[in-house]
């Protein structure tokens, strides 16, 4: 049997552990380490787990909150739900996890 595994992003934690409680407040952090997203970018970073990301944000993320990306990143079994039909077994249907993509500006 194949275990599907997902992971549990932890920025938004991280960033309270610190006194950071607005997204806004990553934006000039983030710039002083050469990495300029929008203020949008930067809350979709907090609030949604993202599926693809830089190394040099992942890395500027950690020295920003002095942390590792063990720390960013929590990994843990996919859980699946189990659909019962009537008079025959129940199968598991796997939940589907949204997709993120974080662009850096000027780049497509």
């Amino acid at each position: 049997m194949n275990k599907k595994m997902g992971y549990r992003w932890r920025l938004r934690d991280l960033m309270a552990d610190q006194q950071m409680f607005q997204t806004s407040n990553l934006v000039p952090l983030l710039a002083e380490r050469g990495i300029v997203l929008s203020r949008e970018q930067v809350y979709r970073l907090v609030t949604t787990a993202p599926q693809r990301l830089s190394m040099d944000v992942l890395v500027a993320l950690c020295d920003i909150l002095a942390c590792t990306p063990n720390d960013l990143i929590q990994p843990e079994p996919v859980n699946q739900q189990i659909r019962k039909t009537a008079g025959a077994q129940a199968e598991p249907t796997p939940i589907a996890s949204r997709r993120s993509v974080i662009r850096k500006p000027g780049k497509q």
